[in-house]
């Protein structure tokens, strides 16, 4: 089966979610959601991660995970195996606890934006769940998140839940009792908008990328990401890895390919407009891109501008029994460039 690639690097930091297997709940009872967190911290002791922010729900869990030495998958490996181990001893049974991988959304962790996004999200699940009433009960009668861990001090907090860069990322400069209820009145904020259908409307709409991406940051941290993939699909068969990030490493070959391509057919990339959708010039960097890469009929007619992706297939045609000459030089120019 074709698996999410993993990206992993020092300092990365990662949006993680798993669910029960087919739906079931990963929870029973009180004691198993402190099992949990007590081999979460274990993991914590084991890997160096820091937890910046945690909600345990009935049958599927929310973390913010930093990982100073870039082990993620050594250690969620170690962690959920770990928990599901216990719990199936606890309760009399066996088999698997979660469905198949886990999420981790990697996101750009060099400053502090995204912390806030994603430690809010976490947080409020049990608002979105209707599990409070809201305007009537604080989020923090839901016990089984650390947000509650947020309102108290160092004393009453897991020493591997750390706090200051979502603090940070919301305009809160200290843990200190200040610094506690700032962040107490911006989270309860966030529960009320959730209570207002227009403002809710807008949160969910911020969320998107957290809930349907692969990564989260701006341009500069997708093109870093796209070289790590390069590196991390080097040697692999492609049917091992699936989803989003490869869809991308993907589109950034052919980014490269395309930049390069230009040049052969003498063109820039601001006279792909102006063209025709059936130029020659297009027809030869569509044979050329789907002959060297795998980005989609789609992709390709998009980012050449030529119109119905069925103009693809066919300049793949031509082009392959093409005896235009001009049509032969570019050919064999982009051939040259694959050699």
């Amino acid at each position: 089966m074709a698996r999410q690639v993993r990206i992993e690097y020092p300092g990365a930091v990662y949006h993680v979610m798993s669910r029960g297997n087919q739906g079931n709940a990963i929870f029973q009872a009180e004691r198993d959601r402190k099992l949990f967190l007590d081999t979460l911290g274990e993991g914590c002791d084991k890997t160096g991660w820091r937890i910046h922010a945690y909600v345990l729900m009935a049958n599927h869990y929310h973390a913010l995970v930093e990982t100073p030495e870039g082990n993620l998958v050594a250690g969620m490996k170690w962690f959920q195996g770990t928990y599901t181990q216990r719990y199936n001893s606890r309760h009399g049974v066996f088999g698997h606890l979660f469905q198949g991988r886990y999420k981790a959304l990697i996101l750009d962790g060099s400053g502090d934006e995204y912390f806030g996004v994603v430690s809010t999200y976490i947080h409020l699940n049990p608002a979105r769940a209707g599990l409070l009433r809201i305007g009537k009960q604080p989020l923090s009668v839901y016990r089984w998140s650390s947000y509650p861990s947020y309102l108290s001090g160092r004393a009453g907090r897991s020493p591997w839940l750390e706090v200051n860069r979502v603090l940070g990322s919301v305009g809160m400069r200290a843990d200190d009792a200040s610094g506690r209820q700032g962040y107490e009145a911006y989270i309860e904020g966030r529960v009320l908008e959730l209570g207002r259908k227009q403002s809710r409307e807008a949160l969910n709409e911020q969320w998107q990328r957290v809930r349907r991406g692969w990564y989260l940051g701006q341009g500069g941290f997708r093109r870093r990401l796209e070289d790590l993939l390069d590196k991390a699909l080097a040697g692999k068969a492609r049917p091992s890895h699936s989803g989003e990030a490869r869809q991308a490493h993907d589109e950034g070959a052919a980014e490269k390919l395309l930049v390069r391509g230009l040049t052969v057919v003498g063109l820039k990339e601001g006279d792909l407009a102006g063209r025709p959708k059936g130029a020659k010039e297009k027809q030869v960097l569509a044979w050329w891109l789907r002959k060297r890469t795998v980005v989609s009929r789609g992709w390709v007619s998009r980012r050449l501008q030529m119109g119905d992706e069925s103009r693809v297939t066919q300049a793949v045609a031509a082009v392959a029994h093409t005896r235009d000459r001009e049509v032969l030089v570019w050919r064999t120019g982009l051939e040259r460039l694959s050699s």
